[in-house]
């Protein structure tokens, strides 16, 4: 609880919350305004993947917008938009004036202001919070994010679209962007004209940096370019995100796609137990980065990081032979628990050892890597399923994991690289 200590935290998370609670029960509204259009599975995933589409396309962008523009206007900027993409849906439901290019277009806005948010709320913590409490900070966004997004939002939607109508929903959830927008302009406006602080390791060359601090211009391009060479240069990050993109690759189709059958054929399940299973996987992501929001960061953060996510997914390799609920229910919490405990570690970890004129655009790669073989990986998984027995397939997920983590420690030379910069210990505090 330190982080709450500080005044610009308190406003920042608390329109945080509200947002993500918002966007939980998009995920639910835009489902039943679609089929109260008279759409089916086609014009649902036309809007899914409009918002992915609007996701993906500008998510580097968005990284660059990050450590170029101020991130206190950057992110009072996307909420407005948030706000007015939603609640032109809502007029327009209310009014009977809404097609589905409307909300086609409306996922597609948000999409790209989640591509802006994220890497701004990334860059600007480090501008209101000491060193020492970014863990806590970020344990407390990896708890609430699956509880808010992923349970109480959906839950309030789906009551409020069976109460009323998703127009009603709809007009919640503009009350949410509106609020959060309110409670955003109470951030410090020091923040935005902060300078960026130095890094605590030493940057790459060609850093944009002149000798007084300013940030030299540049072109997008440029920036862009100087982003991806510093992830190329830096052993530790290089290795892990290539790390995330193959577990990406090698997980997301398997839960996706296959879990569904999975759960169908071995334990005679339905919808509801489906989604109570992922909710299981959700809240053992938010015990995870709750516990270790409480702790100090590990003294071997890259390889604890990678241990955990590596060896927390083996038992993904019972799914495919489990015939009782609570065991399958156990599986997920635990692949679950680990991946939230090694995701606030790898939050805290791009905050303290990326320079900060670099956060920006490194934590939209991140982003980008971490989404962009998702679709490809969902869509191997069917074709692939057809010729490989589902067992087999999660049997090589759940072994394979941990090769892959101990190959990225070693390659990236992290066991040496973690002594040599500790961040263990407490910082200084800032002013």
């Amino acid at each position: 609880m330190r982080p709450f200590v500080h005044r610009d935290y308190r406003v920042l998370i608390a329109a945080l919350a509200i947002s993500i609670f918002g966007t939980g029960m998009w995920a639910v509204a835009m489902v039943y305004q679609v089929i109260h259009l008279g759409g089916g599975p086609v014009e649902l995933s036309i809007v899914a993947t409009a918002s992915s589409i609007g996701l993906l396309a500008f998510v580097l962008l968005g990284g660059i917008a990050a450590d170029r523009l101020p991130q206190r206007r950057l992110i009072i900027a996307v909420e407005a938009a948030n706000l007015l993409a939603v609640g032109t849906v809502a007029v327009l439901a209310a009014t009977e004036l809404l097609q589905l290019w409307h909300l086609a277009a409306a996922a597609f806005l948000l999409g790209v202001g989640a591509a802006f948010f994220f890497p701004a709320y990334s860059a600007i913590l480090p501008r209101i919070l000491p060193a020492e409490d970014l863990l806590a900070a970020n344990g407390m966004e990896g708890t609430m994010r699956p509880l808010l997004q992923m349970a109480a939002g959906p839950a309030a939607a789906g009551m409020i679209v069976a109460a009323f109508s998703p127009a009603s929903a709809a007009a919640w959830i503009a009350g949410c962007h509106l609020s959060a927008l309110i409670i955003l302009t109470f951030l410090s406006r020091a923040v935005a004209s902060a300078a960026p602080a130095a890094p605590e390791g030493p940057a790459g060359a060609g850093s944009g940096i002149d000798g007084h601090g300013t940030r030299a211009k540049s072109s997008v391009r440029r920036d862009l370019r100087e982003g991806v060479a510093y992830t190329v240069k830096t052993p530790w990050l290089f290795w892990t995100l290539l790390w995330a993109v193959v577990w990406v690759l090698l997980f997301i189709g398997p839960i996706e796609v296959l879990l569904p059958f999975a759960v169908a054929d071995q334990l005679g399940g339905d919808s509801s137990t489906f989604g109570f299973l992922l909710g299981t996987y959700g809240a053992g992501g938010a015990v995870g980065a709750l516990a270790t929001a409480s702790f100090r960061l590990p003294r071997r953060y890259l390889s604890g990081m990678l241990l955990l996510w590596g060896f927390g997914s083996v038992p993904l390799a019972i799914t495919g032979f489990a015939t009782n609920f609570w065991v399958l229910a156990a599986v997920l919490f635990v692949v679950g628990l680990t991946g939230g405990a090694g995701q606030v570690i790898w939050g805290t970890l791009l905050q303290r050892r990326v320079p900060p004129h670099l956060l920006g655009r490194i934590s939209s790669l991140d982003f980008f890597v971490s989404l962009a073989l998702m679709p490809v990986s969902m869509a191997l998984a069917g074709p692939l399923a057809a010729v490989v027995p589902i067992w087999l397939i999660f049997l090589v997920v759940g072994l394979i994991s941990p090769v892959l983590s101990v190959l990225a420690i070693g390659f990236g030379g992290m066991l040496r690289d973690e002594i040599d910069h500790p961040l263990d210990r407490e910082a200084a505090p800032v002013d």
